[in-house]
């Protein structure tokens, strides 16, 4: 058992490239006393709910098995494409694949050393997959739940809107009740903001700047409790990041069409071959019967303008953190023009249409591994015995071991390593 405490708050969708002093001044001002991550990185796709589960299991996306914000589980010997936000995408993993996550997320770790608390703002899936297999308490507006799945009922549960106001209230709380009163092992706070309003305005715009300034506020409220906290002799290790950033909608391109028009529709039909889009980026899948039309297809989309990358090798595929397994057959990272936005911000990225849901062209969007959107930023505050810029290359895998070894428990089983 240990008496140390670790906190990581998460500014959902707070690109590296707004850490100035002008955009983000308490941020600005924290970095500046804590140990900088200068070289920090997502992983792929560049999503939220894959950036929860490698937050929470300091892995890579090819060891947990979360595949994107959509993924293709093999059911009744056809691909099917499901939405993780969906808060009953567990249900469905488990059924297709007879689990969720591959490997332990922090909640297991610390349940009999202190236990974790995250409270989340963002969707269900993301959510519910920082303790996807209930050891620990999660919160979240859509349900709450106590370790073995017991939901948390009446005035217990987070009620909050889903938007700026709803991060507030949550971080209100959280401070609180979590971290001042019940005090676990690990507490996660997840902002909406500034992604959520990012989703819907262009990068750069007053809109945005508000939205900065909103997570700020929920920030520095949670600097001042562990201030309090620390001041009354706790030991607790702060870390403060994002998972992605993002980058400017400039065209969307259909590929389920794409690949009909390529003589795929009939196995796109019948399931033997899939699309699961990540935003800028897409996952394709494939049944046996389907792999090899789809491999046939893959040069031409190669030659296309709003293709900037197509990986199918399994060598490619795990320099970006995934594995071709359970019918992963490439990853499409879409293209980048580089004329500016209204608002001076450059970059404009092809998207993958999703069924049902009009592109917001000229607002930020983000999943693959464009040069805005997989810079994420991350700062440790450790009480004062570190500062200054770590010395390598680190990434939202190295949270969790950060983490496990101020708690004194064991390191093992990371991709990622301890950053002090």
């Amino acid at each position: 058992m240990t008496n140390r405490r670790a906190v990581f708050v998460c500014c959902d969708g707070l690109g590296r490239n707004w850490m100035r002093r002008e955009t983000t001044p308490v941020l600005h001002e924290i970095a500046g006393r804590s140990l900088w991550c200068d070289d920090h990185h997502a992983v792929f796709p560049s999503v939220t709910r894959v950036s929860a589960a490698s937050v929470a299991t300091g892995c890579q996306p090819g060891r947990h098995g979360l595949h994107g914000n959509r993924m293709g589980l093999m059911e009744g010997g056809r691909v099917v494409v499901r939405d993780v936000g969906d808060p009953a995408f567990r249900d469905h993993m488990r059924r297709a694949t007879g689990r969720t996550l591959h490997v332990p997320a922090l909640a297991e770790r610390v349940a009999d050393a202190g236990g974790c608390v995250a409270f989340s703002n963002v969707s269900p899936g993301a959510a519910y997959f920082l303790d996807p297999d209930c050891h620990g308490h999660v919160y979240h507006r859509a349900g709450s739940y106590a370790p073995g799945g017991v939901r948390i009922e009446g005035a217990d549960a987070l009620s909050v809107s889903h938007d700026g106001a709803g991060d507030w209230t949550m971080s209100q709380r959280f401070c609180a009740e979590v971290l001042e009163q019940r005090r676990p092992a690990v507490a996660l706070l997840w902002l909406a903001d500034p992604d959520l309003t990012l989703h819907g305005v262009p990068l750069g715009s007053p809109a945005h700047g508000a939205a900065l300034a909103g997570a700020e506020r929920c920030v520095a409220e949670v600097v001042r409790a562990v201030g309090r906290l620390r001041a009354a002799g706790e030991d607790i290790l702060l870390m403060i990041g994002s998972d992605h950033g993002q980058e400017t909608i400039g065209e969307s391109i259909d590929l389920d069409a794409w690949l009909t028009a390529h003589g795929l529709g009939d196995a796109l039909a019948a399931g033997d071959v899939a699309v699961a889009g990540q935003g800028t980026a897409a996952v394709l899948y494939a049944t046996d019967r389907g792999r090899g039309g789809l491999l046939d297809v893959l040069d031409e989309m190669r030659r296309m303008p709003w293709a900037a990358n197509v990986v199918a090798d399994e060598k490619g595929l795990a320099a970006h953190g995934f594995a071709a397994r359970q019918g992963i057959v490439a990853a499409v990272n879409m293209a980048r023009r580089d004329e500016p936005n209204a608002f001076g911000i450059p970059g404009r990225r092809y998207v993958v249409a999703e069924p049902g849901k009009a592109a917001a062209i000229g607002c930020g969007q983000h999943g693959g591994w464009g040069p805005d959107e997989t810079r994420p930023f991350l700062m440790v505050d450790d009480g004062g015995r570190s500062c200054g810029a770590i010395g390598r290359v680190t990434s939202l895998t190295d949270i969790a071991p950060t983490i496990v070894r101020h708690l004194g428990l064991p390191v093992e089983g990371f991709d990622g390593a301890p950053l002090l």
